[in-house]
């Protein structure tokens, strides 16, 4: 029997867990064990590749075995992974080691994310899929707290007791645990509706090698419809309205917050001779990875809010304004190095606050420039070139905070806001609003 809510709100939690591992946890982790700005931005920046290329093989998850084999595959690679990275990190290999294991797990969740969302559409009604789209939403968010929130504290609270090494290696091997129960789940409850799983086990030898010959000429039909359906879907994106002004929006509107991202939780634990706040663990895990999520879910939904009164035209510069002035909090940050929590979480909040509704804008206007001729493939497109913009200037920021130190790389970060107000200058938003 298909009962969403037994499935619908944890498939959702779990799509968090990797990504915020991958993205988060990564980048604490290795501030931790030693990396420089450099170093950690680096490398890390590399494992949003697969978000990247991610429109290349989502064909192919669509039409090669089923939604569901796929999410309990991934699912389970992700908590090896996991796993992998916590046997990992008490070997003098650790470094590259972790960082394949990542990349590993970068890929499962990418793989992930386009089964769980087919799945989602295949196996709700129309009526249902409006009903938890709000779940699946605040499921992923809950994720994302308790992965760089409650996780974070976790490998603090260890760091104290056991040292910086193995409470990592214990906070991973946790978490992988959490993603095979999780797996476990799934497959109870998950409904089996697509027709091409659970075949019968006992077939002749001969029915066997003619479903494996039909199987063999059936993949490759599907891969060429594969590979047919990619290319009409770049016609499909070339031929866009507003295509160039598109392109350099979508690339270049995050450009000031990939740095900071990237660099925000670093600043926050690096010590006072650093330029950094010398926060401890824990303060991070509840002051960027909880209070910080719940100002980030707040000024979403506050943004959406207003737009679904008013229209996108009438807000999009104040939701630039507010995804670029918040990031002033930084320079302040860097500037006079306070030492009281309360002002960092203000910060931090405020500055969250602020994104959360200004990406609202953003958003939007992905959903927009998508509407038309295979809308949902051309939104993949958007998503990838989305993750470039962030893998890109994520790769230079550790290099530049080095470089210029802390004060100086967040009025940088401050500066390249302008890039965000030309592009921003550039998009019709009435003409992709009404379309």
């Amino acid at each position: 029997m298909n009962r969403p809510v037994t499935w619908v709100p944890s498939l959702y939690f779990a799509e968090a867990l990797p990504y915020m591992a991958v993205m988060t946890l990564s980048g604490i982790m290795y501030t931790k064990l030693g990396l420089s700005n450099t170093e950690l931005a680096f490398y890390t920046s590399w494992l949003y590749l697969p978000w990247v290329i991610k429109p290349l093989w989502s064909p192919l998850v669509d039409s090669m075995r089923t939604n569901r084999w796929w999410i309990l595959v991934m699912q389970c690679l992700v908590g090896a992974a996991l796993c992998s990275v916590a046997l990992t990190l008490r070997t003098s290999w650790w470094l590259m080691g972790s960082l394949a294991f990542f990349w590993l797990m970068a890929f499962s969740s990418a793989t992930h994310d386009i089964a769980a969302d087919g799945f989602y559409i295949k196996g709700l009604d129309e009526k249902d899929q409006a009903l938890f789209v709000g779940i699946r939403s605040t499921a992923y968010r809950i994720g994302m707290i308790f992965c760089q929130g409650a996780m974070v504290v976790l490998a603090g609270w260890l760091e104290m007791r056991l040292g910086i090494s193995l409470a990592w290696s214990i906070t991973m091997a946790l978490l992988a645990a959490v993603m095979i129960l999780l797996a476990l789940w799934h497959y109870t409850f998950i409904p089996r509706i697509e027709s091409s799983e659970n075949s019968g086990f006992l077939e002749s030898a001969e029915s066997a090698e003619n479903k494996k010959s039909s199987e063999s000429i059936e993949s490759t039909s599907l891969i060429k419809e594969s590979v047919a359906s990619f290319v009409l879907t770049i016609k499909a994106f070339i031929n866009k309205p507003q295509l160039l002004a598109a392109l350099f929006f979508i690339l270049l509107f995050r450009f000031p917050e990939a740095q900071l991202a990237k660099m925000a939780q670093p600043f926050m634990l690096r010590p006072l001779e650093e330029g950094g706040l010398n926060l401890g663990t824990i303060d991070v895990g509840v002051i960027y990875g909880t209070v910080g999520v719940i100002a980030l879910l707040v000024g979403g939904i506050l943004g959406g809010f207003v737009v679904s009164l008013h229209g996108l035209k009438r807000w999009w510069w104040p939701m630039i304004l507010a995804i670029s002035v918040p990031d002033l909090v930084y320079i302040y940050f860097a500037a006079f190095q306070p030492s009281n929590s309360i002002v960092v979480c203000t910060g931090v909040a405020l500055e969250q606050l602020g994104y959360g509704f200004g990406f609202t804008a953003y958003s939007l206007f992905l959903v927009y420039f998508s509407r038309g001729e295979r809308s949902t493939s051309v939104f993949s497109i958007c998503t990838g070139l989305q993750a470039l913009g962030m893998m890109l200037p994520g790769m230079i920021a550790g290099w530049m905070a080095d470089a210029l130190g802390f004060v100086n790389f967040f009025i940088w970060v401050a500066l390249c806001c302008v890039v965000t107000f030309v592009v921003s200058a550039f998009v019709k938003v009435e003409a992709i609003e009404k379309k």
